[in-house]
């Protein structure tokens, strides 16, 4: 919500006092924020339920073609970047925003019905893999630049935490779901149940949309001194923002703060990479039915959202606002250092499990939030544009410059205890990165406020 007032009384309706138990949310802003927990629980619901059907064809699959196939998604991802800026550019919010999620519902349909005919299909499995892996980022990225331009810095630690939270019980749901209905309905029946939590966002993106067109215009916010756009900062207005397709390419690469969000977001997929390929290996040779896989990758699903749920609640803002955005961005890469470490030795799944769950719970709990806040002071392009570069090609290089180097030492014959240790580097790098990138950030918003206070001491 734009215009930040300074009363700050505690919601008077029912529904606002129960929100304010666990979040520090105002009257004014509930609607938004029930709407935007709402949209992100559709959006993550109907991803994650297909999720482990995904994994599933990546088992199927094999490591080797299925690290292949992460050359195919990062082509994908580059690929979809310039066609998302001209829409950007081109098309009001209220058009594209709610085209998005049709238009992932129709593509689930269609694949669906194929695989009912053809189980078989590796071409279409393939597409399914490749679809599903861009989609996600894509789909999260564009949600969260449109909340971005729909609160104001000030509000984002506030409310990012708990609005996080719907996604995170929809990807608690939608996993859940997919474990009691897959043996019943098969791995075609979940995608036709994703579609329809696509479908339904749609409701809830139009209910955001009103929102924010009925929000009064601001004046261009404070944007960071290292993003300088065409745009000209906050521009309030269901119209097109504009300006050149490859604008957030030009962005990342000539703008320091942002390629340092850039090498965070790069570091991060990368052990989340390392991670990914030991699971699957380990999955493939402990369970042989299909089924059985995609039951135990529905179950690490919800263990891992379950737990963040209540993280996202509890703890996100809150720490958020005591401590700053260091504190929510260094703790899961100095945890990960040491999960690598333990894996190296033991090497047993249940260590892998265990790492795998703490990593993506501090992931979705406390990185990711942070990681949004970091765009909170820059204007709509960066947002939209740049903000989608570093949050789906830079990620999917990631995912395939790692792929491609757990082959080769896979087939160099270095062991897995050897790649736990790389893994371990990889992830001291990420905590240094994440480390100054939070520091230079606290520091930011600390000259804001003291520039704020002289001013107001002027104006006295």
């Amino acid at each position: 919500m734009s215009a930040e007032k300074n009363d700050n009384a505690p919601p008077r309706s029912p529904l606002g006092r129960l929100i304010n138990l666990v979040a520090p949310v105002e009257e004014r802003e509930i609607p938004a924020v029930v709407a935007a927990f709402c949209l992100f629980f559709c959006v993550f619901a109907g991803y994650f339920a297909v999720r482990p059907v995904r994994e599933t064809v990546g088992t199927i699959l094999g490591k080797q073609r299925t690290a292949d196939l992460f050359l195919v998604t990062l082509a994908a991802a580059i690929a979809v970047i310039p066609i998302y800026g001209a829409l950007v550019a081109k098309f009001r919010r209220s058009l594209f925003l709610p085209w998005m999620y049709g238009g992932t519902a129709l593509a689930l349909v269609i694949v669906s019905l194929v695989l009912r005919e053809n189980p078989d299909s590796v071409l279409t499995a393939q597409f399914f893999y490749v679809f599903i892996s861009v989609l996600n980022l894509f789909l999260v990225s564009v949600f969260w630049s449109f909340l971005l331009e729909l609160f104001q810095s000030g509000q984002v630690k506030r409310l990012f935490g708990i609005i996080a939270a719907g996604g995170t019980t929809g990807a608690l749901v939608g996993p859940a779901l997919t474990d009691l209905m897959v043996k019943k309905v098969g791995n075609t029946g979940i995608l036709f149940f994703s579609a329809s939590m696509f479908l339904l966002a749609i409701v809830f993106q139009r209910v955001l949309i009103g929102i924010w067109k009925r929000q009064p215009a601001v004046e261009p916010a404070t944007v960071a001194a290292t993003a300088s756009t065409s745009s000209g900062g906050h521009v309030r207005g269901d119209r097109p923002i504009g300006g050149n397709p490859f604008a957030g390419l030009i962005q990342v690469l000539t703008t320091p703060y942002l390629l340092a969000i850039a090498l965070f977001v790069f570091l991060l997929a990368s052990v989340s990479t390392f991670l990914y390929f030991e699971q699957l290996g380990l999955v493939q040779k402990l369970f042989s039915d299909p089924a059985d896989r995609t039951r135990v990758f529905a179950r690490l699903d919800w263990i891992v959202q379950s737990l963040t749920v209540i993280c996202q609640i509890f703890l996100t803002g809150r720490i958020a606002a005591r401590f700053g955005l260091t504190t929510l961005l260094v703790v899961v890469p100095i945890a990960v250092v040491f999960g690598f470490l333990a894996l190296a030795a033991t090497g047993t799944f249940m260590v892998l499990a265990i790492v795998f769950i703490g990593r993506r719970v501090g992931e979705y709990a406390f990185v990711r939030p942070a990681r949004e806040m970091l765009f909170s002071k820059l204007d709509n392009e960066t947002r939209y544009k740049a903000k989608n570069v570093v949050d789906v090609p830079v990620y999917r290089l990631a995912d395939a410059a790692t792929a491609q180097l757990q082959k080769w030492m896979e087939h160099s014959g270095m062991t897995p205890a050897t790649t736990a240790i790389i893994g371990a580097c990889v992830a001291a790098a990420w905590a240094i990165n994440a480390f100054l990138l939070g520091r230079r950030n606290d520091a930011s918003e600390k000259a804001d406020i003291a520039g704020k206070a002289a001013l107001e001491s002027r104006g006295h």
